[in-house]
């Protein structure tokens, strides 16, 4: 077996920078066990496997696995893998594909500059908004203190195809000064849909974008989180965060992890239970071999 792939880094202004992805090309059926075996190899918080190629329709067939399971959807894998398809398989400048992922159909459009792909933009499944939480044990979890979070606006789970934790926090100080408890989140997190904090602040450190974000597992701090953006979107414009239903805001992720990231989020409430969100970024090819 002579397994091809693509390392490329996702959300990134330039390269070395945003969250980096493996994205396979399985042209021999590949098993469950041994992607997830791979995936545990390259050991990014994700990797991805094009199962199936569609090029009349522009339709590819991805599965996503972290190192430990297998997602439905997740954000960055899929503008990466789209990125990647454009650049390997289809070689031309297409204005949009799909991928079919467990989660649903998602479309992928294309930008491009000097006749490369420029940003890459998904649109995300409609946000289901879930429970609220008190602050007093959500600030305990992220090592904080109650008045650290922004309680004009509700601690809440919200879910684009993966479920978070949406976390407001008062200023960048805050933001910087979270520490994750795994402990205290794994008991609490035991009968919550969402699993993973998302935290975010008004105050970026380049003033030229609108928000700052921390997304903190129980295992990693992720540099940019596609599907925890996609839920800060959809929730933004719920709760009138930035005073309009309609919202076009550059997200910063990933400095404290040393790798900085820049999330593109479009959002309009269309009715009152449909919000389009749609999430971009850029991405840059870094390498390319085959797992032998």
């Amino acid at each position: 077996m002579k397994l091809a792939f693509h390392i490329v880094d996702v959300f990134a202004e330039e390269k070395l920078q945003g969250n980096q992805l493996a994205v396979f090309r399985d042209e021999e059926g590949v098993s469950t066990g041994l992607m997830q075996r791979i995936a545990k190899e390259m050991n990014y918080s994700e990797s991805t496997f094009i199962t199936a190629v569609d090029t009349k329709r522009h339709v590819y067939k991805v599965r996503i696995f972290t190192p430990e399971s297998e997602l439905p959807f997740a954000g960055h894998p899929t503008l990466g893998t789209a990125y990647v398809i454009q650049q390997t398989i289809i070689r031309d400048e297409v204005p949009s594909l799909t991928l079919d992922l467990d989660a649903g159909m998602i479309p992928v459009t294309f930008s491009y500059a000097d006749g490369e792909p420029d940003v890459l933009w998904m649109r995300q499944l409609n946000p289901v908004f879930g429970e609220t939480h008190p602050p007093e044990p959500i600030a305990e979890i992220i090592g904080l203190r109650p008045e650290d979070i922004d309680q004009d606006y509700p601690v809440q789970e919200v879910s684009t195809g993966v479920p978070f934790f949406m976390i407001p926090l008062k200023d960048g100080d805050a933001l910087k000064r979270v520490k994750l408890d795994a402990e205290k989140l794994k008991t609490y997190t035991r009968d919550t849909e969402a699993k993973w904090p998302h935290m975010f602040c008004r105050e970026p450190e380049n003033p030229g974008n609108h928000l700052k974000c921390r997304m903190i597992t129980t295992f990693t701090e992720d540099p940019a989180t596609g599907s925890a953006n996609g839920c800060l979107a959809g929730y933004l414009v719920k709760h009138r965060y930035l005073d309009t239903d309609t919202i076009d805001v550059r997200v910063e992720q990933g400095a404290e992890v040393g790798r900085p990231s820049l999330i593109y989020l479009k959002a309009t409430e269309k009715s009152h239970d449909e919000i389009e969100v749609n999430v971009g970024g850029r991405c840059a090819m870094v390498a390319h071999g085959h797992l032998v």
